[in-house]
């Protein structure tokens, strides 16, 4: 019994962290878009982070220019596969439900943004312009991140436990 409360309590994590993602990649985005024009640079902390916002039809590093909607079924496809994922099971601990979590909220808030204007809204360029971003980027990086870490995290664990058979 304690297991299944444990499950709830993790599957709570992925939707709860899925949609505060989503929230706040829009809201951040709705407030580029209506406070900035295309182009326009702010500084925000010097010389680590500024804003520039930009409108990227393609995907990461502005590849595949044209093909943006082609991401958004895409993406939606992968939440979809998330979703039965942690349903069967496959995606079980803290770390796993959070990783998901931040790939299912980023993925959302790019595929929206290509369904509603067929671009994404980027403006997080961090120090030396290696890159334009925004909060649903960061949340897919970070999901990435947590992923390989929970990944790795559940094979130490179970090679550990079968040591001690």
């Amino acid at each position: 019994m304690p297991y299944k409360a444990k499950t709830r309590r993790g599957s709570m994590a992925f939707y709860i962290l899925a949609l505060v993602v989503l929230l706040v990649d829009q809201g951040s985005k709705w407030w580029v878009r209506t406070h900035m024009f295309v182009g326009e640079q702010r500084n925000v902390f010097i010389p680590y982070l500024h804003f520039e916002y930009y409108q990227n039809s393609g995907a990461a590093f502005s590849s595949f220019q044209g093909y943006g909607k082609w991401f958004a079924y895409l993406a939606i496809v992968v939440v979809g596969a998330l979703i039965y994922y942690r349903i069967k099971g496959a995606i079980r601990g803290m770390v796993l439900e959070l990783a998901a979590g931040f790939l299912a909220g980023g993925a959302l808030g790019n595929a929206l943004d290509r369904l509603m204007y067929g671009k994404v809204t980027d403006f997080l360029v961090w120090g030396s312009r290696s890159g334009i971003m925004n909060i649903a980027d960061l949340a897919i990086n970070a999901g990435v991140v947590l992923l390989i870490f929970g990944m790795l995290l559940r094979g130490w664990q179970e090679k550990r436990s079968y040591s001690f058979k």
